[in-house]
């Protein structure tokens, strides 16, 4: 009786109830920006032609300020004469002699600081661990922050003497050559050499910071294929890093050129800022050579006539950095590094 009962009135279970689907909510993607990004626009934008306008302006102030001295003298034989002599009349002022040597200083910088950099950003980005690559940073960018004044007083009162020995050197050794040449009874203080390697620590930092940025964007996938095939970490550096940040070496070396091409007080308490003969000043070694900014640091205040000269000299001086950043970027921008990098 009780199992006829139970199988005519059987248990039966509540049916399952399908899981509730949760709609999500889908973005709605506008071409039109939202206002805040209109207001950012406008404000870069902004500051882009404000830059830009500064540029012209100062420009312009040069060329105005300069015209004095470029009428008078003419601007062939300004941008070919290697003397500079307010003294007589007519005055006979050039910038050949002020360009060689800033030049050269700016050379010899970017010789000695390239590999360093390229050296310590690899320190940075490939050898060091998170927590030593912090402060390495910190330490590259503390020394960017160090005025000029305090290199061209410690270029002058110590490392002058400490670098006489090496001079003498290069001179014995490397005296054929006529780039480290020196006369008998030179004196080997005050030279471009000695100003090229204070400069070279001054554009360090920023030559490293763009070198290491871009070493840092080097495809992650790319270094462990490499190291996956059976590379060594350096085989990994040449045949991956290097390549792929080739672009961002030279482009932050140029970049580094511009800086030391402009570098002002450090090489005006280092040299003696006394134009000389291309043939003179290619004897790096020896006392003597002076660079535009230096030698328009030292002439500051003279005359209305020597300070249109000066003007004139700056503005040869303006020409040529704005040339050589503007190089720089582009070579950045095109290369495979520069995807993503800016300078």
């Amino acid at each position: 009786m009780a199992g006829t009962a139970l199988d005519e009135n059987p248990v039966t279970e509540p049916p399952s109830q399908p899981p509730v689907r949760v709609e999500r909510t889908r973005r709605v993607i506008t071409e039109d920006p939202s206002t805040a990004d209109k207001n950012f626009n406008r404000i870069t934008m902004a500051s882009g032609i404000s830059v830009l306008l500064l540029l012209v302006l100062v420009g312009v102030f040069l060329m105005i300020q300069s015209g004095e001295a470029l009428s008078e003298t003419g601007i062939l034989r300004f941008l070919t004469r290697t003397e500079w002599r307010t003294d007589v009349q007519p005055a006979r002022i050039g910038v050949l002699g002020l360009l060689t040597g800033t030049v050269l200083v700016a050379l010899v910088a970017v010789v000695i600081a390239v590999p360093f950099s390229v050296f310590c950003a690899l320190a940075i980005t490939e050898y060091s661990t998170a927590k030593r690559r912090k402060w390495l940073v910190g330490v590259v960018d503390l020394l960017a922050a160090v005025p000029s004044l305090l290199f061209g007083l410690w270029g002058f009162l110590y490392l002058s003497d400490k670098i006489v020995p090496i001079s003498r050197w290069l001179s014995q050794n490397l005296g054929f050559i006529p780039l480290f040449k020196t006369e008998s009874d030179a004196s080997l203080t005050g030279s471009i050499f000695i100003a090229g390697i204070v400069v070279a620590l001054m554009v360090l930092p920023i030559i490293t910071s763009v070198v290491r940025e871009v070493f840092s964007q080097t495809p992650p996938g790319e270094k462990e294929a490499a190291l996956a095939l059976g590379g060594t970490r350096w085989g990994m550096i040449r045949a991956v890093v290097f390549p792929f940040g080739k672009g961002g070496i030279i482009g932050g070396s140029m970049l580094g050129l511009g800086r030391a091409l402009g570098e002002t007080i450090a090489v005006a308490l280092l040299l003696p800022q006394v134009p000389q003969k291309i043939g003179e000043s290619i004897h790096i070694l020896q006392n003597g050579g002076a660079t535009v900014s230096g030698f328009i640091a030292n002439r500051a205040g003279a005359d209305s006539f020597t300070t249109s000269g000066l003007l004139a000299a700056g503005l040869v001086l303006f020409v040529i950095t704005l040339g050589t950043n503007m190089i720089a970027s582009v070579v950045v921008s095109k290369s495979r590094s520069g995807a993503g990098v800016d300078i």
